[in-house]
């Protein structure tokens, strides 16, 4: 059986394929159980039917709850409705790890909550969102540059040396070698 990623679902139409990602939302009617996931390539909506699936996958989605590492094994399907086109008709669940204490909820949270959790907050939709556009805007920018000649040189974050004029440097210990300084120019790299 294919483990294929969420963006890849158009390709695997009526395939039974399996998904690894974790849990965004879960909700159930009694006997339809909805789950949508993430795997960091885009979102689906799983479809848990309570008579086609084992008691096993049923109770596992019981005990699901919001960044619940999973595995869902099931049938691609079209659906318009559900997020990118196509949802997964799930036939087996397996909790791969779960997370039972994920401070960030659906619900609103003001911004010193949210950056003292930055870690977890950079996995909502709209953080996800914002690092997809700057990465499209760095890289049509990087690619503008390497079509005229350019050389990207990246420089280290810790140097032993300082620039000219650098004024006031944060030291540190570098294990037993003296003292690294965090950079605050490339100029000694990129005149090389």
């Amino acid at each position: 059986m294919a483990a294929v990623q969420i963006s890849e679902l158009r390709a695997h139409a009526g395939d039974t394929v399996t998904l690894r990602g974790w849990v965004v939302t879960s909700r159930s009617s009694g006997k339809i159980a909805f789950v949508v996931g993430r795997d960091g390539s885009g979102y689906v909506q799983g479809v848990l039917s309570k008579k086609e699936v084992p008691e096993a996958a049923w109770d596992a989605f019981g005990s699901l709850t919001q960044e619940t590492s999973v595995a869902l094994t099931g049938t691609v399907r079209e659906e318009p409705r559900s997020p990118g086109g196509f949802e997964l008709a799930v036939s087996a669940l397996e909790i791969l790890g779960p997370s039972p204490d994920y401070p960030i909820s659906p619900k609103e949270h003001g911004t010193t909550f949210l950056f003292e959790h930055r870690h977890l907050w950079l996995r909502s939709r709209r953080q996800v969102a914002i690092a997809r556009v700057r990465h499209e805007v760095e890289q049509a920018i990087r690619d503008y540059f390497h079509q005229e000649g350019f050389t990207l040189v990246d420089t280290p974050i810790l140097t032993g040396a300082i620039g000219e004029e650098a004024g006031n440097l944060f030291a540190t210990d570098y294990f037993d070698l003296g003292k690294a300084y965090l950079a605050q120019t490339g100029q000694l790299y990129v005149e090389a």
